[in-house]
């Protein structure tokens, strides 16, 4: 669809056309060529809207979403500028937490059918899923005022989790008066649950250090246990979605904005349209937090059943899918401005202000999700990041859902991946079909072009042992 030009080993270009931004991928050629071409034209689409600054950019993992491909990276300026409900996506704040757990494989891999059994049980997964909290319209408001804070104040959690968390736990500027009253009454029964589609709670080995010394400094250690924890802002942060890209489609004449694509629907930064998403966004980005909160304490309490002895602390908790105002170089000159990432997470390098003082000399966990069948990766961020500091943040899906559900069987996966070590606890055998591991692209391809190009450099290869699914 377009000429791209390659620019470097995993830097790919394509020309600027009609008075738009460049479109930049960062890919290896086997990713650019197996890339649909909607992804080049959503691309193209994030090009051409006001105020964007540098290039609509595109990550390793990228394939077709809504508005924005998913995979896509996108600042602009806030005097002119927009905001896309559709460049930060319906699961708002959907991100991945890795918690450490010191135990070597040895000592769990006896216990690793009772921990799969305990953690299904404690852990609420699947469609419509109800967690273990009841909360009033009142106290879901608390949540989204301080995230992660209010479950630890509510004893789901230890303070010391808060440090490891991006923004500490908790998103300024959240405005629970912005979020609809459909999306809170959604919410109520769902703090506390994974939810369906990609998200997972794995129990994963670390398989192979790349990177001793940063990954000494995150705590992570060849042949020891970890667990992964991938969700988002559940049925609330949809609405969120699905209410905003409405009103900004509507608005979108009275501001002079013409969508080359409904669902890139977006408001000026400044106007009040615009303010009041973003007060909603962040709200939004407080329950995912919160809800990945809780979700700890519940696979803790699982791992207290069946091996008392092990201790789980985060590692760090990464957002994908968020809209932030930040400060950075332009043309040599310190900017504020507003970066989309959907589908992709931050990659702050050594030395970032805003990363924890544990982690500021090492640079910033860029966790990378897998598949249930194949591996996860943990990079770090590094100097000279060419995307505002973002990488991607994930294996990326090859496959659309219903063509995974029509070559694959929940049944024959779930006894294939068993026989190749890996424990699968679901609630839908249909959910199984569609998270085909072979329904994704190659995560250490993924991986590769990523260190390629610039964007994170690999600390540490993850396998997975246990994965509860929805």
């Amino acid at each position: 669809m377009f000429k791209l030009k390659q620019k470097a080993q995993a830097v790919w270009e394509a020309p600027r056309e009609d008075g738009r931004a460049p479109v930049i991928a960062f890919a290896t050629e086997a990713l650019v060529s197996a890339m649909d071409a909607k992804v080049w034209e959503q691309a193209a689409n994030v090009a051409r809207l006001p105020g964007i600054v540098g290039a609509s950019f595109v990550m390793p993992d990228a394939h077709w979403g809504y508005g924005f491909p998913i995979g896509g990276v996108a600042a602009f300026d806030p005097e002119g500028g927009v905001v896309s409900a559709g460049g930060v996506g319906f699961d708002i704040s959907c991100g991945v937490r890795l918690l450490t757990t010191g135990l070597a494989l040895a000592e769990i891999q006896p216990y690793l059918d009772a921990l799969a059994k305990s953690l299904f049980r404690h852990v609420p997964a699947g469609l419509g899923s109800k967690g273990p909290i009841r909360l009033s319209k009142r106290e879901m408001r608390r949540v989204l005022e301080e995230g992660a804070h209010w479950a630890v104040k509510q004893g789901w959690g230890e303070m010391e989790d808060l440090a490891r968390i991006e923004e500490g736990g908790r998103m300024e500027g959240a405005d629970p008066s912005a979020v609809s009253a459909r999306a809170i009454e959604r919410q109520l029964p769902e703090m506390g649950t994974l939810g369906s589609g990609n998200h997972y709670l794995e129990v994963q080995l670390v398989e192979r250090i790349y990177d001793a010394e940063t990954a000494r400094g995150f705590g992570l250690a060849e042949g020891e246990v970890v667990v992964s924890i991938h969700c988002g802002s559940r049925g609330l942060g949809h609405q969120i979605g699905t209410d905003y890209l409405a009103e900004m489609v509507k608005a979108a004449p009275r501001f002079g904005i013409r969508l080359p694509e409904r669902d890139l629907a977006c408001a000026p930064i400044r106007s009040e349209l615009g303010q009041r998403y973003l007060g909603a966004m962040r709200a939004g980005i407080n329950c995912a937090l919160a809800n990945r909160q809780v979700i700890t304490a519940l696979a803790r309490k699982a791992f207290g059943e069946i091996i008392p002895e092990a201790k789980l602390s985060v590692l760090y908790d990464v957002s994908h899918n968020t809209c932030k105002e930040e400060t950075h170089l332009v043309q040599g000159e310190k900017r504020r401005l507003f970066v989309h990432r959907k589908g992709a997470t931050r990659a702050y390098p050594p030395g970032h202000p805003e990363l924890p003082e544990a982690l500021r000399p090492f640079g910033q966990p860029v966790i990378i999700g897998g598949t249930m069948g194949t591996a996860s990766w943990v990079l770090v961020g590094v100097q000279g990041n060419p995307a505002w500091f973002s990488a991607c943040h994930g294996a990326g899906r090859a496959m659309s859902r219903h063509a995974a559900r029509k070559r694959f069987r929940g049944e024959a996966l779930v006894r294939t991946l068993r026989a190749e070590g890996v424990r699968i606890e679901a609630a839908s055998l249909r959910g199984v079909a569609e998270e085909a591991p072979q329904a994704y692209k190659d995560v250490d391809e993924v991986v590769r072009a990523a260190e390629l190009a610039g964007l994170a450099k690999p600390v540490a290869r993850l396998r997975p042992l246990i994965c509860v699914k929805g």
